[in-house]
């Protein structure tokens, strides 16, 4: 003994009289009306000018945003710390291959002031 559920048979004959009816275009009226619902929902066009980019916004872009700036702001720092004082491997390579020893002293005692100059009397 076979039993059959109903809502089965009564899906099929809602799929065979589905099949029966050929297929179609939708009809112009739906058409119209959902052409008309679409354009109530579309943005107004506005008028607003995109500029272009500055050329800081350029400059940032081309270096590779504010990442790499600080990058090379670190590096600028490292270089000038290097340069104004050199350790003193630095120092014993460039005497060597410059062949003379070159010393500049930034904070010399011979610079200050005299104290006689500045005396009332």
């Amino acid at each position: 003994m076979t039993m059959t559920n109903p809502n089965d048979d009564m899906l099929d004959d809602l799929f065979a009289q589905a099949r029966a009816q050929p297929p179609g275009s939708p009809s112009d009226d739906l058409i119209a009306r959902v052409l008309a619902d679409a354009a109530g929902v579309q943005p107004a066009p506005s008028a607003h000018v995109i500029s272009q980019p500055g050329l800081w916004s350029r400059i940032m872009d081309t270096i590779g945003g504010w990442p790499a700036l600080g990058g090379l702001a670190a590096a600028t720092v490292a270089g000038i710390w290097v340069g104004v004082a050199p350790p003193t491997p630095v120092s014993d390579l460039t005497a060597h291959l410059m062949g003379d020893v070159v010393t500049v002293d930034l904070f010399s005692a011979t610079l200050l002031l005299d104290t006689e100059a500045l005396g009332d009397g």
